[in-house]
């Protein structure tokens, strides 16, 4: 980012008044097992405890009243706040300011052990003032499970304990001279004068027996080890263009998104969060997607971060092992997704219900999942680790089952709620999981199947060209027979089925840019899913446009759609599913893990094409790890 985004980005102060921050008004802090939404208002405003995928103790995002927060504020209205992140870290620094009264930071973060089997399930916020006077409040009020079982609350010496349903409890811990009371609507608070030089300490504990003093908490020790653990995860980056502060930033919220127990990738940490005007398209993210991990094992090998690339494989991998299949989405242990089901009592983030928790798509057909399994596999080859003999006998038995089922239709990638389908990119992923099969089988001695592989990769070749292109209009098209474009076309040239100089490649992606566009950003397709609403621009879409217009030559226009995106993301470099193309507001869960994957790997390929560019080359940037060219 050059310094004049950053500044501009730096000095982006909010006014907070009565009414709750929007979205995108919120920083993420975690601990490798779960993470909290903290408001530019000091507000936790979503938190699921001891898990990503929990029931939450605070979801005032999903819904003001019932939800339940945890605040610490000035007890006014009108006051500026300004949220950055601490450089390199995780932990996340908000500045109220309110003229004729003072300045005060207060400092979030959750500690991170080191121990991925040892979270220790607290929230740390410190509260210091840099100038003056300034009436502060704290409210504490938990609500257990999505807002329904009320917490029954008792103030003790050091703080307060809520007592939640099978004996959960949730301590505050809190600095001297702060007395916490019953509020009328609900959890308790406090009022305090905070003078300038002062430091309060609150500590959110997830089933401690009691509240402890501060200084039990060892809060400052916390402090120093969770950004020395972060700063030197972020020391670790191998990428050093122009782009080093986003491309870090999305690397700190994947490793945020991580479940650090099990390797797995959450989609997002949210649930429910509207894409459009309704919520006819709220769902549950709080899950791991093989697809997602495939391209997180691709993006962060690309930046370095091989450890953690190797969970997410490793996870991938345990999951086939266990069940002897290859799963669309898993629970972050690897226990099968919750079936679906509505929190009547929330009204929704705005009023815009339903809130899910479950995902219907568990039972999805989307055949395009093992070519993104084998195409993690043969980049995790190439990256310099070795396929286990009994990891290569599930991938041969899962791509002789990807031949056998590409005749049928399915759902496809974006999880429609209509009827399956001949969707071209599970066509095409299908040929990308036997190209990769063909390519992993000389390391294993070679393979009794691999003549039958090559005769079925070049029929699905044969098949997609004729079958999933449209004559009339010279492109390539989203359904066999159909009519329509979809932005998954993009991937033909990054996967290595064309290449992107192609005359049909370079039509389609025109064709797309006119139909699915909204200036630089992208809607995933037109045409009906089976849900009557309407959303916005898809954000990894937008990353896929700019890595093909790269590829084929168009780097002026890839740069432009790349720094749009860049700027479409909020005062912390977060990024939603989706952004509101008119005032580039995010929509969708928040934040998510596709849109960060995407800016990774656009940014490490925009960034080769600059240097190619600058050396006079004109050979296409081609990453490391793409795969030869078929044709």
């Amino acid at each position: 980012m050059d310094l004049y985004t950053a500044s501009e980005r730096l000095a982006r102060a909010f006014v907070v008044d009565a009414h709750r921050p929007a979205l995108g008004r919120h920083g993420l802090v975690g601990d490798g097992a779960s993470a909290a939404l903290v408001g530019v208002d000091g507000s936790v405003d979503w938190l699921c405890l001891p898990r990503f995928d929990s029931p939450s103790v605070f979801a005032s995002l999903l819904d003001a009243e019932r939800g339940g927060r945890l605040r610490v504020a000035p007890a006014l209205r009108g006051f500026e706040a300004l949220q950055a992140y601490d450089s390199q870290t995780c932990v996340l620094q908000t500045l109220f300011r309110a003229p004729g009264h003072g300045v005060a930071v207060l400092t979030d973060f959750m500690p991170w052990t080191g121990d991925p089997r040892s979270s220790i399930h607290e929230l740390h916020r410190l509260l210091e003032v840099r100038d003056g006077t300034l009436p502060m409040e704290i409210v504490f009020d938990p609500r257990f499970g999505y807002g329904h079982e009320p917490a029954r609350l008792e103030v003790t010496e050091h703080g307060a304990v809520a007592h939640g349903p099978d004996g959960v409890r949730l301590t505050l811990s809190v600095g001297d001279g702060v007395r916490l009371a019953a509020r009328p609507e609900g959890g308790v608070s406090a009022r305090f004068q905070a003078r300038t030089g002062s430091r309060l300490w609150f500590v959110l504990s997830h089933r401690s027996p009691r509240p402890e003093p501060i200084a039990a908490y060892r809060p400052f020790e916390h402090l120093r080890a969770t950004r020395r653990f972060w700063r030197g995860w972020a020391g670790r980056l191998r990428y050093d263009g122009p782009w080093r502060h986003d491309v870090l930033r999305s690397a700190l919220t994947l490793k945020l998104l991580q479940y650090a127990p099990s390797g797995a990738l959450v989609a997002a940490p949210t649930t429910s969060l509207p894409v459009g005007s309704d919520g006819a398209r709220n769902w549950d993210y709080r899950y791991s997607w093989t697809r997602d991990s495939a391209l997180a094992i691709r993006a962060m090998t690309l930046i370095g971060y091989r450890e953690e690339a190797r969970d997410f494989f490793h996870f991938v991998r345990d999951t086939v092992d266990q069940n002897d299949d290859l799963a669309l989405m898993v629970a972050i242990d690897g226990a099968p997704v919750p079936e679906e089901r509505v929190v009547e009592h929330l009204r929704g983030h705005d009023g815009r219900g339903p809130v899910r928790v479950g995902n219907a798509a568990r039972d999805q057909d989307q055949l395009d999942i093992t070519g993104a399994l084998l195409d993690a596999a043969y980049l995790y080859e190439r990256s310099g680790e070795t396929l286990s003999v009994r990891l290569w006998r599930h991938v041969r038995r899962l791509v002789d089952q990807a031949i056998e089922r590409v005749r049928q239709p399915d759902h496809g990638i974006w999880e429609p709620r209509t009827e399956p389908a001949h969707h071209v990119h599970s066509k095409l992923m299908t040929w990308v999981a036997v190209d990769r099969a063909l390519r992993l089988a000389p390391l294993f001695g070679g393979d009794r199947s691999e003549k039958r592989w090559l005769r079925s990769r070049q029929g699905l070749e044969r098949e997609i060209l004729e079958r999933g292109f449209d004559f009339d209009a010279g492109t390539f098209v989203g359904e066999y027979g159909g009519r329509e474009v979809d932005a998954t076309l993009l991937l033909m040239p990054l996967y290595g089925f064309l290449p992107a100089d192609d005359p049909r490649v370079r039509r389609t992606l025109d064709r797309i840019r006119k139909e699915l566009s909204h200036g630089p950003f992208l809607r995933r397709y037109d045409g009906g899913d089976g849900i009557d609403a309407d959303e916005g621009a898809f954000v990894l879409c937008g990353f896929w446009l700019a890595e093909a217009l790269a590829l084929e030559g168009r780097l002026d226009g890839a740069l432009e759609v790349f720094h749009e995106h860049v700027r479409a993301t909020n005062h912390l470099g977060l990024l939603a599913e989706e952004i509101d193309p008119a005032d580039r507001s995010p929509l969708g869960n928040f934040p998510q893990a596709f849109s960060h994957l995407g800016l990774i790997q656009a940014a490490a390929r925009l960034d080769l094409a600059l240097r190619l560019r600058d050396e006079g080359r004109a050979a296409p940037p081609r990453l490391p790890f793409d795969p030869p060219e078929v044709r």
